[in-house]
């Protein structure tokens, strides 16, 4: 194997080109570790979610990206399935990067083209 393709074969570089793959994917600056140490979550990936799991959320909450709206919310939509303990839990950076990928999810369609359009 060649020097280079062995420094792109690291997990590291793994799980970012995994996630460069996948908008709704975000690797987390800081891992979240559950039940002392034997679960470490260092990705999170967001499904685009049904209206029944916006339940008892003000749309305007999230829209806003409140961290209460988002700690209902992201369990809900999350793989591996996050814990409100867990949303409370993760560092800032990570959260306001996971609230981007949700407020993608209620963009419409042409709002999305636009943008991605004048970025190109």
């Amino acid at each position: 194997m060649k020097q280079a393709d062995q420094a792109n074969s690291t997990p590291e570089n793994a799980t970012l080109i995994a996630a460069a793959d996948d908008p709704n994917m975000h690797v987390l600056d800081t891992p979240l570790v559950r039940g002392e140490g034997k679960q470490v979550i260092d990705r999170i990936t967001l499904r685009k979610p049904r209206s029944g799991e916006l339940r008892g959320v003000s749309l305007s909450d999230l829209v806003n990206l409140d961290v209460t709206a988002l700690s209902k919310v992201l369990p809900r939509i999350s793989t591996p399935t996050l814990t409100e303990f867990d949303v409370a839990n993760i560092d800032p950076a990570d959260l306001v990067a996971l609230g981007g990928i949700f407020a993608g999810f209620l963009m419409p369609k042409a709002v999305k083209a636009r943008m991605e359009s004048l970025s190109a």
